[in-house]
């Protein structure tokens, strides 16, 4: 049973990491460039620009919602 419970922890720890989610660090409602940087380590300045359909240099969850159903980065 124990082992049961630990494949089931490093799963969920797995899934985990593996879609993580920007954390909005100064409490703004929008996502920088920084606070999606942590999220996401690869993504460059010209996807966060495609991204940014307002163009007002921060993700909603708009933009970000439809960054990832476009596949510009994996939710």
């Amino acid at each position: 049973m124990k082992a049961h419970i630990l494949v089931l922890g490093a799963a969920v720890l797995a899934a985990t990491q593996a879609f993580a989610a920007p954390v909005d660090s100064d409490g703004n409602g929008t996502f920088s460039m920084e606070e999606m940087s942590e999220a996401y380590p690869n993504l460059t300045e010209e996807q966060f620009a495609d991204m940014d359909a307002n163009e007002d240099g921060e993700i909603d969850e708009v933009e970000l919602n439809d960054a990832i159903e476009n596949g510009v980065i994996e939710g």
